[in-house]
């Protein structure tokens, strides 16, 4: 994937829902992709918050101008990867930010995060 494109964080999904600080940021990018594993999280989010509803449609709506992508094999080999280099560093991170960086190295996307536990990981891009 080539071009001014980005893979957006779980962090910074919530962040744009809360607030529309980064809209104009966003606008800045050619393409914009979710990794499912983020999906899954704010899915997870919307079912714990007390207005489901709300939390779902506006999901929904955001999920409508964005492309999904799914790990695979590869994914899984650069997951190993990460996840072994963490170890040996010492410095474990959540088990699903691993699989969103493991898409970012994947596919060569910089990782538009507000978590600072990614910058532990080797060749990955931040914004």
């Amino acid at each position: 994937m080539t071009g001014n494109n980005c893979l957006l964080d779980t962090s910074i999904i919530i962040h744009t829902f809360k607030n529309n600080d980064l809209t104009t940021q966003l606008h800045t990018f050619s393409e914009i992709f979710i990794p499912s594993i983020a999906v899954g999280e704010l899915y997870y989010g919307a079912y714990r918050s007390a207005n489901v509803k709300k939390h779902l449609d506006q999901l929904h709506q955001f999920l409508q101008n964005y492309a999904v992508l799914m790990p695979d094999v590869a994914t899984a080999d650069f997951y190993g990867g990460i996840k072994a280099a963490l170890k040996n560093k010492g410095k474990p991170i959540p088990e699903n930010d691993i699989w969103i960086a493991a898409i970012a190295v994947q596919f060569n996307l910089p990782l538009f995060t507000l978590d600072k536990h990614f910058l532990e990981i080797d060749n990955i891009i931040l914004v």
